[in-house]
């Protein structure tokens, strides 16, 4: 059952508030009378209301006066007032102050509910917006990014120094690092996050499609430019344009986007008006752009035009402190979204994840935690819902220290062990001493005199 919307009648006639509160009431709204504005007032120090029907002409506090206070204590109140004929200039005035609508005495009880109707339904939209608005500024805020790894609070470091500025930014990183989501944070915490955020993905289209995509088209332009069509950099007037992947771009369109940057005009295709825009770009790419320039499939000037500021991010294998959180944070959404009682992970499955290469980065990462949550048949997800892939590498290393186990002391079984043991983790950490010292938590020179008792080729890695 839905809670009545709240009614604040604020008259110094008594007849009007019997009149009103009875009109109203009828009508399924909750109301509250108020005789004069100081009253009014000390009744919103303990409650809010859905709405506020307001008389201008009052005895001690006139109506404009009791607007303003309201709008101190919420900006934002809606008004409807309520005046006589000899002061509607008065009501136009409350109207520039704040105020939604006025009504005229003697007023019509039809008249009077439907201007009350739309002003709540204003006020609903209104909800919606900041509600909406809200959650966008939770999702993409950078201290929504999971992570408590030193490499990621250099990304965090450098989200807050360019968020506020005008500046194009270049973001490098593997696919599945979380490139959009940082685009989106720098938006967010901008003075452009109440405009546009408009997604290039830069690889999808044919080179003619994406100008046309990218500045729109006049009808004729081309066959089948049956009407004129708005561009995404028209689109993102006053916001931001992401352009994901921006490497697979043509030479011939990266020109095109070199002069947008410069002149901030542009004309669409097979138009002769220019269009000047507002728009900050804000590039992706998993490609190192300087050997496309060294290979001729990058330009030199358009690549110092996006790397203005660069924030590279590390992939998943560089920040493994982050793997506990990251897992915790998908399963609870993926529980609550399969309205599933999974509370966590088995020890050694979070030990198989944590010692896991993850090329697909986070995004491997969460399609194998919703993978897990959905074939999980208890509260803790265990070794049985992970796929094949992630656990073969650990199934053939226990059969192969099985194999050489046999016939073996237990002295001998134990070096074998540490051998099999270091060299998979020189493996994981691709031959760098230092990082294995890391995994397996010993010293680097501690280490380093196992690799040689234990006779472990290093070249090998």
């Amino acid at each position: 059952m839905n809670t009545p919307r709240t009614i604040h009648v604020i008259d110094d006639e008594p007849i009007i508030l019997e009149v009103l509160s009875q009109l109203l009431t009828s009508e399924g709204y909750e109301v509250e009378s108020s005789s004069s504005g100081e009253e009014a007032l000390q009744k919103y120090e303990t409650r809010t209301f859905d709405l506020v029907l307001l008389d201008l002409m009052m005895p001690g506090m006139s109506g404009l006066d009791v607007l303003r206070a309201l709008q101190r204590i919420n900006p934002q109140a809606l008004v409807i007032i309520i005046t006589a004929y000899a002061s509607v200039e008065s009501a136009i005035e409350a109207m520039k102050i704040g105020a939604f609508d006025y009504v005229q005495k003697p007023f019509k009880h039809e008249e009077l509910l439907l201007t009350i109707a739309r002003a709540l339904d204003h006020k609903s939209l209104r909800d919606e917006n900041l509600r909406l608005r809200g959650e966008l500024d939770r999702k993409f805020s950078f201290s929504n990014i999971i992570s408590r790894s030193r490499a990621m609070e250099k990304v965090f470091d450098l989200i807050r120094a360019a968020a506020p500025t005008r500046s194009t930014i270049l973001i490098e990183g593997e696919s599945g690092t979380g490139k959009e989501l940082v685009a989106r944070a720098i938006h967010q915490n901008s003075n452009r996050s109440g405009f546009p955020f408009v997604v290039v993905n830069s690889g999808s289209l044919p080179p003619d499609l994406l100008e046309s995509h990218l500045f729109g088209h006049v009808k004729g332009a081309f066959t089948g430019a049956v009407s004129e069509k708005q561009g995404l950099f028209e689109a993102a007037d006053k916001g931001t344009i992401f352009f994901d992947e921006i490497s697979s771009i043509g030479l011939e369109t990266q020109a095109k986007l070199l002069r947008v940057m410069q002149d901030r005009e542009f004309m669409r295709l097979g138009g002769t008006k220019t269009i000047r825009v507002d728009v900050r770009i804000i590039a992706a790419t998993n490609t190192d752009l300087e050997v496309l320039i060294d290979q001729r499939a990058f330009r030199k000037d358009l690549f110092y035009r996006l790397n203005v500021i660069k924030i590279p991010l590390p992939p998943l294998r560089e920040r493994k402190d982050d793997i506990p959180l990251l897992v915790k944070h998908f399963i609870d959404i993926f529980a609550r979204e399969n309205g599933k009682p999974i509370e966590g992970v088995s020890e050694d499955v979070l030990e198989i994840l944590e010692n896991h290469d993850w090329e697909g980065n986070v995004r491997e990462l969460e399609n194998l935690v919703e993978r897990a949550v959905v074939f999980a048949r208890s509260p803790v997800i265990t070794r049985d819902n992970l796929p094949d892939g992630i656990l073969g590498p650990h199934r053939r290393e226990a059969a192969v220290l099985e194999a050489e186990g046999d016939g073996q002391s237990l002295h001998d079984q134990t070096l074998t062990f540490q051998k099999r043991l270091i060299e998979t983790t020189l493996r994981r950490a691709k031959g760098i001493q230092k990082n294995a010292a890391r995994m397996l938590d010993v010293k680097p020179t501690t280490l380093n005199e196992m690799i040689k008792r234990l006779r472990i080729d290093v070249d090998e890695f």
